[in-house]
C-alpha cells in the first residue's frame, strides 16, 4: 500500500466539488449581475482564526422534497439537508483534490485497484455511536447498490457496469476492491456515508425510498455533519444547531465550524428574499441582475459586500420529452424525436437578446454542456453551434415535413399544428422571461408554445416521475470532472432528461456518449480523458437532446460582519471556519 495519494491523483483527474458528486436539477440560475463590486482569488488566502458563537441567517428558494440524501435529485433538497452528512472524502477548493472526511487517510496498491479507507476514531453520528466500517459497508451495498432503490449514486459507483467490492478489514478500516484502475475514484467515494443503527429497519421492510420524507421529525435525521437539524416547517423556516461531536478544531483548540445555529427562512419569491437581506433579516443574498441598481448605492450604508465569482458551471437549456412512457401524443413524441426538430428549435433561440434581457448582460451563451468554468472542456471552436437564424429554422422544419398554413402555424403532414407546452418553474423572473421571449420567436415562424410557470416540486415531480411535460426550461448544476453528470449522459442515468432510465441506449448516439463516458472513466492520462469528453458534448451539441442556451455568472452579496468569507461558483471554500462579529 502506498499513502503517497496526491501525487497519484494530481495525474490521474479533474475532480467535482458538489455536495453529491452528481449533478442536480436546479430552480434558478445563480442570480448574477454585470458590475463587478469584489473579487476573490482563494489562492491566495486562508482562514484566520475565528471565535465561536452566533447565528448565521440565509434563505432556502424552496421547501425540500425529501431529508433522504440517496432520493434528492434537486438543489431544494439538498440545500436543506447538504450540512448534515458526510463522505469518506470531499474535496479542497482550493487545490480541486481529495481530501480527508469521515476517513482521516487512505492508501492504495500500486495498480490502484484496492483501496483503504481509516475512519476517524472520534467520528459519531448525531445520537453518539461511533461511525464505523459497518456504516460504509452497509451505505454502499444495501443502499446504493440496491437494485430496488433508483438512487443517482449508482450510476457512478461502478466501473464497466461493476459495483465496488467492500471488505471489513477492522472496525474502523475499510477495503474497496475495483475491477481496475479508476481516475476518478476519490471523488466518487465522497457520497454521503449513512446510519446502518438508523437506516436498516427501512431496507428491510422494502421502504427506504419514502425514508426520511420532509415530515420527519428533524431528531430522526441522524449524519454526521458540522450541523443537525432542529427544526423544519415547511414553508417557513428550517432551524441548525452546531454537531458537537463534529471532529475539526482550529489551532486553538477551538471547534468548528465556529458558527453556532443556522436560521434558514424558506422564501421562494427572489424579491422578498432581496428585501430581507437589505432590512439585515438575512446574512448573504444570490444577485440577479435586476438588483444592482438598487443593491450598488446602498452597499456602503448597509455593510455589505458584492462579489462577483465569475462564469458557473451551471447551464440552462430547454429539453423536450423523447420518453415513450410518457402521457403526450405519440405524433409530438415523433416531433421531438427527430434531431433536425430539435436542431431547428435550437436556431429559433436567440441567446444574445436572452443574456441581454434576462442577465443583463451577464451570461455566455452556449450549445452543449460545457461552459467557460470548465476551463479544460471549453473550447469555442470544437463544437457546433447555432446562432439566432429563425430562416434557417423554419427551413429545417419544412424538411421534414411541417408545413405553414393560412393561419401562419406549421403543420406536419399528418394535419397537427405545431404545438406544445412549455413549463419553467414560477417566481424565477430569468426562467420567465426566457419563456415569453421563445414563444414570441418561435411564433414568428409558425410554432405555438403554451408557456407556463408552475411550482418548482411540481416541475421535478413532472420531469422525474410521472414524465407528464412536453418541454421545460430548466438548470443542472455541474461538475469539474464530467463523470459525476453519469446520471445525465448515461442512457440509463436517472437524470438523463430526455428519456431517463433506458434498459439499452434507445439511439446509436447514445450509446456512442455512453461509451466515450466509460472509457473516460478508466484513462489516466487527463488529456485523453479530457478528448474523450469533448467528443460526447460534442454528440450532445450535434443531437441538441437539451437545447442549451446560456451558461450565467454568479454574484454574491454577504453581510461585512461574516469574516473568513471565501465564496466560489464551487462553494464556499472551508465554510465551516466562517465566524461573525454579531453575536
Amino acid at each position: 500500500m502506498k499513502d503517497n495519494i496526491l501525487t497519484f491523483i494530481k495525474a490521474l483527474t479533474l475532480i467535482t466539488i458538489l455536495f453529491l458528486p452528481i449533478y442536480l436539477i436546479t430552480p434558478s440560475s445563480s442570480e448574477k449581475n454585470p458590475n463587478v463590486i469584489k473579487k476573490i482569488d482563494i489562492s491566495l488566502l486562508e482562514p484566520v482564526i475565528g471565535k465561536e458563537g452566533g447565528t448565521l441567517r440565509k434563505a432556502l428558494a424552496a421547501d425540500a422534497k425529501t431529508f433522504n440524501p440517496v432520493m434528492a435529485q434537486e438543489t431544494t433538497s439538498t440545500a436543506v439537508i447538504g450540512v448534515l452528512f458526510n463522505g469518506l472524502t470531499k474535496t479542497n477548493l482550493k487545490t480541486l483534490l481529495p481530501e480527508p472526511d469521515l476517513a482521516y487517510k487512505w492508501e492504495r496498491n500500486k495498480e490502484g485497484t484496492k483501496w483503504r479507507f481509516y475512519i476517524r476514531k472520534e467520528a459519531k453520528w448525531f445520537d453518539g455511536k461511533p461511525v464505523t466500517a459497518d456504516d460504509v459497508i452497509f451505505t454502499y451495498n444495501q443502499i446504493y447498490y440496491n437494485p430496488k432503490i433508483p438512487s443517482s449514486a449508482k450510476d457512478i459507483l461502478t466501473i464497466d457496469g461493476k459495483p465496488f467490492i467492500l471488505k471489513k478489514i477492522d472496525s474502523k478500516t475499510v477495503e474497496f476492491i475495483i475491477p481496475k484502475p479508476f481516475a476518478p475514484f476519490l471523488q466518487a467515494v465522497s457520497q454521503p456515508i449513512l446510519p446502518k443503527h438508523v437506516l436498516e429497519k427501512y431496507i428491510k421492510e422494502g421502504t427506504f425510498t419514502s425514508a426520511w420524507g420532509i415530515n420527519t421529525p428533524p431528531e430522526e435525521l441522524i449524519g454526521t455533519g458540522t450541523y443537525k437539524l432542529v427544526s423544519y416547517t415547511i414553508g417557513q423556516e428550517a432551524v441548525y444547531k452546531k454537531n458537537p461531536y463534529y471532529w475539526e478544531k482550529d489551532s486553538k483548540g477551538q471547534k468548528l465550524p465556529y458558527i453556532e445555529k443556522i436560521k434558514a427562512q424558506i422564501i421562494s419569491d427572489p424579491d422578498v428574499r432581496l428585501i430581507k437581506f437589505l432590512s439585515g433579516e438575512i446574512d448573504y443574498y444570490g444577485v440577479r441582475a435586476i438588483d444592482l441598481p438598487e443593491l450598488v448605492p446602498k452597499a456602503q450604508e448597509r455593510d455589505f459586500t458584492i462579489y462577483n465569482l465569475g462564469a458557473t458551471p451551471s447551464t440552462l437549456f430547454v429539453v423536450f420529452n423523447q420518453n415513450p412512457k410518457a402521457p403526450i401524443p405519440k405524433y409530438k413524441l415523433n416531433w421531438f424525436k427527430n434531431q433536425k426538430f430539435r436542431q431547428a428549435i435550437s436556431y429559433a433561440v436567440d441567446r444574445k437578446g436572452i443574456i441581454n434581457l434576462a442577465y443583463n448582460g451577464l451570461a455566455y451563451p452556449i450549445y452543449t454542456a460545457v461552459t467557460p468554468a470548465n476551463k479544460r472542456l471549453f473550447d469555442e471552436d470544437f463544437y457546433p453551434k447555432y446562432p439566432f437564424n429563425l430562416k434557417k429554422a423554419q427551413k429545417l422544419l419544412e424538411e421534414i415535413g411541417f408545413t405553414k398554413r393560412k393561419d401562419g402555424f406549421l403543420y406536419d403532414k399528418e394535419g397537427h399544428k405545431l404545438e406544445f407546452t412549455l413549463i419553467t418553474n414560477s417566481g424565477n423572473k430569468e426562467r420567465e422571461t426566457i419563456g415569453n421571449i421563445l414563444k414570441e420567436d418561435l411564433k414568428r415562424i409558425g410554432i405555438d408554445v403554451n408557456f407556463q410557470a408552475i411550482d418548482f416540486n411540481n416541475l421535478v415531480t413532472r420531469l422525474m416521475s410521472n414524465y407528464d411535460f412536453e418541454a421545460v426550461i430548466i438548470g443542472l448544476t455541474g461538475s469539474i470532472d464530467p463523470y459525476f453528470g453519469q446520471n445525465v449522459w448515461l442512457s440509463s442515468g436517472h437524470l438523463h432528461m430526455w428519456y431517463p432510465n433506458q434498459e439499452k441506449p434507445a439511439t446509436d448516439w447514445e450509446a456512442k456518449i455512453d461509451s466515450l463516458f466509460k472509457k473516460a472513466a478508466v484513462e489516466l492520462d487527463p488529456n485523453k480523458r479530457d478528448q474523450l469528453y469533448k467528443e460526447a458534448f460534442k454528440i450532445i451539441g450535434i443531437q441538441q437532446p437539451m437545447i442549451f442556451i446560456v451558461a450565467p455568472e454568479e454574484l454574491i452579496a454577504i453581510k461585512n460582519h461574516l469574516k473568513n468569507v471565501f465564496p466560489t461558483v464551487w462553494g464556499w471554500y472551508k465554510d465551516e471556519w466562517v465566524f461573525t462579529e454579531k453575536q
